[in-house]
Formats: structure tokens, sequence, C-alpha cells
């Protein structure tokens, strides 16, 4: 019995528990709800009260301003209108020493640019051919630069036209008698046998083609074209008007070199570039022929040259040198070279000499450079002129050059099929006409224009 009145109790008294948190949980949600309804309530209040309540009346801004006449008693002072006065008199007196400065300045800036008489000693509009002015040079050599073409005195590689002069890149295949399998193997090419070699380094004029060592006959020709020995200046101005070619490895240039080698080889006595750029096109080649570059060589020995101090680059962005005339410059005096493309403004190099600047030995820091051979023998110590070796006369030249081992086409750049200085060069340059020949253009299209070419001698006539 007392077992089954525990069992009741144990289980009623749970069911209890349950109706009593029920009953709490319902109490709860009920003020909740009712907390929520009052806080809308609110909130619907405060949202009606700031829609209905009257906005601000906006009043008009007036200026605190004094209107019409009103006294100003410190003009009266004599001390403020003798302070006004000196004012007055100092900012009068700064302002023109300030515009006399100026105009001294200006003034002597003016003076310091030096005014020279010239005297036009070529004018060539390129009517005709003029044999008293122009010389080809012939050669397969490479020039020093090591090219691979031809250079030609052949009317299919220079001509003149309604347009001006044309030297245009051709294919030695086409325009020889020399066959394909000739320019590969068993053909001597040799030009002091019909006495068409003009360089006196007759080593520069034979080749033979021979496939086990993979040496060629070079496979295009073109041609160079010099006032060597008819026109030269020594200070002056040069203006070319020219078109530039367009195509893979071609490399234009306007360039001269000494009239005679006063200080030795190259170089020694010096090399001026005036425009010179690469034929491949700028969207798929670094500096390719939207930018013309400058540059003057000079040097103690053969790997002393110090081009790089004195060389720099313009590029016309989103232009193309290939696509119209362009006229390139240049300027040069005991004092400054400079070259331009178009007009002075757009100066290419620009390059000074004088005392302030030191001897082109010092500025090469040739001083320095000890070896087991010694110092490099200063060369040009005797000629006494800041400027040497640019103090004697030079020469033009014009020429489309085809590829170059010398480092213009840099290795690896704008898929160049060949590497500077190996064996094959000129052979891998051959192998991959697939891919540049078609980008050379055809007709007058191919190649390098000169409707124009003037060159003044610094001095009255």
């Amino acid at each position: 019995m007392e077992t089954s009145g525990h069992s009741r109790s144990s289980l009623t008294t749970p069911a209890r528990s349950i109706d009593d948190g029920s009953s709490q949980s319902k109490n709860s949600i009920k003020h909740n709800l009712n907390r929520k309804a009052a806080s809308d309530d609110v909130r619907s209040s405060v949202t009606a009260s700031l829609i209905t309540a009257p906005r601000p009346v906006q009043r008009r801004f007036r200026s605190a301003r004094l209107v019409g006449r009103y006294e100003k008693p410190w003009l009266q002072d004599h001390s403020y209108r003798t302070r006004e006065r000196f004012d007055k008199i100092i900012l009068s007196v700064c302002a023109f020493v300030g515009f006399v400065l100026a105009a001294f300045i200006c003034w002597t800036e003016w003076k310091s640019v030096p005014v020279h008489d010239y005297c036009l000693v070529l004018d060539d509009n390129f009517a005709t051919f003029k044999d008293s002015v122009w010389s080809h040079e012939v050669a397969i050599g490479g020039f020093g630069y090591g090219s691979f073409d031809w250079t030609t005195n052949d009317s299919s590689n220079s001509y003149i036209s309604s347009s001006g002069l044309h030297i245009v890149p051709t294919l030695t295949s086409e325009t020889t008698t020399i066959t394909a399998q000739q320019i590969y193997n068993g053909y001597t090419l040799d030009l002091t046998a019909d006495k068409s070699c003009t360089l006196p380094d007759k080593t520069q004029c034979i080749r033979h083609s021979d496939a086990a060592n993979g040496t060629i006959i070079n496979p295009v020709r073109s041609a160079r074209l010099t006032t060597a020995g008819k026109v030269s200046i020594q200070y002056g101005r040069v203006e070319v008007v020219a078109k530039m070619p367009k195509g893979d490895w071609l490399w234009p240039s306007i360039w001269m070199y000494p009239e005679q080698e006063t200080y030795g080889p190259w170089p020694q006595s010096g090399e001026i570039d005036i425009a010179q750029l690469r034929g491949n096109p700028a969207a798929s080649y670094p500096n390719g022929r939207d930018t013309l570059s400058s540059a003057l060589h000079w040097g103690l020995t053969l790997d002393l040259d110090q081009s790089a101090r004195t060389s720099e680059s313009f590029t016309l962005r989103r232009q193309d040198l290939s696509a119209g005339f362009h006229t390139y410059g240049f300027e040069w005096s005991e004092t400054r070279m400079f070259t331009w493309i178009d007009d002075r403004v757009h100066q290419v190099l620009s390059t000074g000499f004088g005392a302030s600047r030191g001897t082109m030995y010092q500025r090469g820091g040739f001083s320095s450079m000890w070896s087991s051979a010694g110092l490099p023998q200063n060369i040009w110590a005797k000629s006494g002129s800041y400027n040497t070796p640019f103090d004697h006369p030079f020469h033009l030249i014009i020429n489309v050059a085809v590829g170059a081992s010398n480092g213009f086409f840099p290795n690896g750049q704008g898929g160049k099929p060949w590497i500077d200085g190996g064996a094959t060069s000129m052979l891998n340059f051959w192998l991959a006409n697939g891919t540049w020949l078609p980008t050379w253009g055809s007709g007058e299209d191919r190649g390098m224009t000169v409707k124009s070419v003037k060159m003044w001698q610094q001095g009255k006539c």
C-alpha cells in the first residue's frame, strides 16, 4: 500500500510542474507581445509627428557688410598714410627690379646661344644621280658591325625615281646568277676579281660557301652611298628628308664618318650617327620603327668605345617612321653637337664640349682604366681641343643594312633567328626568310626613300 501511494505521488508532482511551466511561458509571450505593440505605437506616433510637424521658416541671409559711406578715421592718421606710401614705393621698386633681372637673364641666355654663318655645300633633290657627289661602297664583309648584306652599285639596289633616291634590299638569288644551292655550298664570291670592291681591305670582298661549316654567300644585297672624297664638313649642319624602310631586321642609317682617320682607326677618330632605327614593327618589337636613335662613337681602342655615354633615343608614340617622310637634322659646332627630327624642338641627342665638361679623354674615364698594358695612351692630347675626336672633317653615309652581329638587334628579342657572334649567324638568318621577307613590302614600298640632302659648312662662303 505504501509503495502504491508513493507511486501515485511521484506521477502527480511532475504533471503539476509542467502545468506551471506552460502557464509561465504563456504569460511571458503575452508580455513580450504587449511590449512590441507599445513600441510600435510609440514609433508610429513619432513618425506621424515628424511628418505632420511644420518645417521651420528659412530666413533670408543678410550681409553684415556696411552699406553706403562710412567713416575711415585711420586715413587721417599721418603714420598710416606714410606707411601706405612706402608700401607702394617698395612694391613698385621690387616689381621693376624683378622685371629688369628677368630681362637681363633672358638677354644673357640669348647672347650665350652661338649664331653661326653657314655656307650651303650640298643641295641634292635627286632629280638625277650625281656622280660628283655620291659613290657606292661595294663589299660583303659587314663593315665591322657584321651585317648580312652584300652592298652593291646595282640599279636593283639603288635608283632614282620621281619620289627620290631609293635604297632597296633584294635577295641575291633573284638579282644575280648565283643559285640558291651555290649560296649554301661550293661557290666563291670574289669582288676583287671584277674590281668592284671599294674597300682597301680586300678580305672584306671575298667569301666562300661551305655547307660543312655553315658559311654561306651573303643571301641579300643592298646599297651604301657615301660622299667620301667629294663632300665633307668640319662643323656645320645636315638635313636629310627621308622615309625609313619597314621590314624585320632592316637597319637604315644616316651617319657620318671621318674623311681621314686623323687619330687612328675606329673608334679613335670618331663616328656620328645622326639617325638610325630598326625596321621591325613597334607593336611586336621593343624600340621598333617608332623609335629613332643617335650616337657618337669615340674611344681609344676597339673595346673601349664610349658611345654609351653619348647616345639617346626618341620615340614617336603611335607613329611609324616608315609611313611618311621626316626631316632628320644634325647641327655641329666646336662647343655643341645635337640631332633632331622634324624640328629643333624634337631633339634626340645633345652633347656639349668645353672646359666645364673636360676633354673626351677625361669624360671617358680612361685615366682610371689600368690594365696589364698600363694606362691607355691619350691619343687626343696633342689636339688641344675639348671636342677631339670631333674636330676634323666628316663625310655623309646613307645605307640600309640587313641584320647585324654587334648587338644592335638584341639576342632573343622579337624572335631573332640568329645569335650574335655565332659561326652560322648568317645561315640561321637566311633559313628564317619565310618570316622576315614578307614584311619588307614590294616595289617602291620596299626600302628607304631619300627625298633630299642638304649640307652646310659653318662659316661664310
